[in-house]
């Protein structure tokens, strides 16, 4: 069975693989899903917005029914403008669960129809984090087992410059 349309929103800096694992799970699970880049002016992302959106579009090109976009502000807000059914977000562990869960009170505080659903990454990437892949890459470390080859290819040249 699948719903409308949902959103997984996030920074993706970078767009790692166990990303890119619970955009396959929900693609699954959704007519739609949209990978929605957050622009939050309070983080100093290695990539800007519209990088980080062609990484991803590069990274889920083969799955028909996702979509990318960006957003700032309240995530409810966005989500009430798009008509998105649900949000997904992915989560590694209990820590994410915690963090993920403490979020979701808050936006269905915010927006009482607002719905989440939680998406467990497969354990293979349970530890692949972006600050992770970004202190590999900073260190002169091979990524390429957490990250597509384009992200790693992009990682590269951000640590030339």
């Amino acid at each position: 069975m699948t719903m409308r349309k949902a959103v997984y929103p996030g920074t993706f800096d970078p767009f790692t693989r166990g990303h890119l694992d619970v955009v396959v799970q929900a693609a699954t699970l959704f007519d739609e899903l949209v990978v929605s880049v957050l622009h939050n002016p309070n983080k100093r992302p290695w990539f800007d917005v519209a990088t980080r959106m062609d990484l991803i579009r590069d990274a889920v090109s083969s799955i028909e029914n996702v979509r990318v976009d960006s957003f700032e502000g309240l995530l409810v807000d966005y989500y009430r403008r798009e008509s998105f059914a649900c949000v997904v977000r992915g989560v590694r562990n209990e820590l994410d669960f915690q963090a993920e869960l403490a979020m979701a009170h808050v936006n269905r505080s915010l927006a009482e129809d607002l719905r989440v659903v939680f998406i467990p990454t497969s354990s293979v990437y349970g530890f692949v984090s972006s600050s992770l892949v970004k202190d590999v890459a900073m260190h002169g470390g091979d990524v390429s087992q957490f990250v597509t080859p384009r992200v790693a290819k992009a990682l590269l040249e951000h640590m030339s410059r």
